[in-house]
């Protein structure tokens, strides 16, 4: 797809708001998504600011060259989840999250060093398009299912309710079939705008998609709650009645409240933080960081071929790698989850055609700034999982689009590129997920991309080992 806006574009200030709250949009369900699961007191909006200020600090490092968001990584789920598990106090795991992610951003640094001194020619070698391609539509493709049950409601919960092992089909009910067609129809809005849409329409079908479905599911919401049907509550209203609890009323907390940020909490039980918890978490966490490593190249490989600019030599990996990391670090300090580069964020370039770094920077003051109004959090909080998982069909779909794109340069005709395609598309598809075992009952998990990453690697180098030693011969 044509850009519309090129990285360095500057659209004007009235389409910058729309494009960077499309922007937040796609971004949001992920980037709270992650302190919901993990629990412990953990709070959204300093998820939220803590995104937008590893946002800046990102684009900082590149020089306001790279077109990406940074959010909540799913990668480091389990670690996070450990770092709780392993402390004395919820005040303890706090510390030990802003500790993890500072080991992990540390390893992002260490290997930005090395890339400084040795170049980047050795990455190209060890993943060229026909490893890194597969890779990148495994990142779409693995998120789908996710999307899929989203649609059904629930946030992925009641698919699973609905689910009927023996048929290996969702058995729809009434709930789960007004859910699938709000979602259907904020797909079916977006996939328009983006093919139809002339002007700005074009340029922001994820806020048309995603306010049609909305629009649709509250119809749906208020008649369900008119007539006592729970059947046809879509939309959870929880989130507003949280602004003005009973007992209270509307307060100044009904409209501005400070983000519960991680370091508050982190340091108020240093006391009790000692060696052995300090070491669990370097186990927990500096394993993943090579993980989040390997899907930090395939994101910028993917946007790379997007923009059509190699950002791995300008503005560089090490640069990139250290946005990326310290980034990370200074996301967790404030919203306690370890920071990534996000497709969705990459997928809204792709199919809007903006790739203007201003949208990517005003993004950012946008998360930090709404992380403080309770009414917009509130209003983020409330939209369906179905609407969102309408929007993030597309979004997987063309992160997986932009990774077939790649494998497009390599040639299939040779059976040695084909069976490196061929080993990653199904450990990654097949869901090889890996968990090994570090001792006293814990596990490192190595994600499904990662497996095949690595196992494409492997393949890639035997394989161009032999294609070296025939032409020789």
């Amino acid at each position: 797809m044509k850009l519309i806006y090129g990285v360095k574009d500057k659209p004007k200030a009235g389409q910058v708001v729309l494009f960077a709250l499309q922007q937040l949009l796609a971004i949001m369900a992920a980037t709270i998504a992650v302190p919901m699961i993990v629990g412990n007191g953990m709070s959204t909006s300093a998820a939220l600011f803590g995104a937008g200020v590893g946002t800046l600090v990102y684009l900082l490092f590149t020089k306001f060259r790279s077109p990406v968001f940074l959010g909540s990584s799913f990668a480091f789920l389990g670690s996070m989840g450990a770092a709780f598990a392993g402390a004395v106090s919820v005040s303890v795991g706090y510390f030990g999250l802003i500790i993890g992610a500072l080991m992990a951003g540390l390893i992002y640094v260490i290997i930005a060093a090395v890339v400084k001194f040795a170049g980047t020619k050795w990455i190209n070698k060890l993943m060229p398009a026909v490893v890194i391609g597969p890779t990148v539509a495994i990142i779409g493709l693995s998120l789908a299912g996710g999307a899929i049950k989203d649609v059904l409601g629930g946030n992925g919960t009641y698919a699973d309710k609905i689910y009927d092992a023996n048929l290996q089909a969702f058995v729809l009910d009434t709930h789960a079939l007004l859910c699938m067609v709000c979602g259907i129809v904020t797909l079916v809005v977006t996939v328009i705008c983006s093919v139809y849409g002339k002007k700005m329409l074009k340029m922001i079908p994820f806020i048309i998609g995603i306010l049609s479905g909305y629009a649709l599911a509250m119809i749906i919401t208020v008649i369900g709650v008119s007539s006592g049907n729970e059947d046809l509550v879509i939309i959870s209203f929880d989130a507003f009645k949280a602004l003005a609890p009973e007992g209270t009323g509307v307060t100044v907390k009904t409209f501005i409240s400070l983000p519960q940020f991680s370091f508050i909490e982190a340091f108020k039980d240093l006391s009790k933080v000692d060696a052995a918890y300090i070491a669990s978490i370097a186990v927990g966490y500096i394993p993943v960081a090579f993980v989040v490593f390997a899907e930090h190249l395939a994101d910028h490989k993917n946007i790379s071929s997007i923009i059509e600019h190699d950002l791995l030599e300008d503005p560089g990996l090490h640069r990139t790698l250290l946005g990326d990391g310290v980034g990370s670090i200074v996301g967790a300090f404030f919203g306690g989850c370890p920071n990534t580069t996000y497709g969705e964020s990459i997928g809204c370039v792709a199919i809007s055609g903006n790739a203007s770094v201003i949208t990517i920077f005003f993004t950012a003051l946008f998360a930090i700034c709404i992380s403080f109004l309770s009414p917009f959090v509130a209003f983020l909080s409330s939209i369906p999982s179905c609407v969102m998982g309408g929007v993030c069909i597309a979004l997987y779909g063309f992160i997986a689009v932009s990774g077939l794109k790649m494998v497009q340069k390599a040639d299939l005709g040779d059976n040695r590129n084909l069976f490196v395609v061929s080993v990653i598309l199904i450990a990654g598809v097949g869901g090889m997920a890996l968990g090994i075992p570090i001792g006293g009952g814990r596990n490192i998990k190595l994600t499904s991309i990662a497996v095949a990453l690595i196992l494409g690697i492997i393949t890639n180098l035997i394989l161009s080992g032999k294609k070296q030693k025939a032409e020789k011969e």
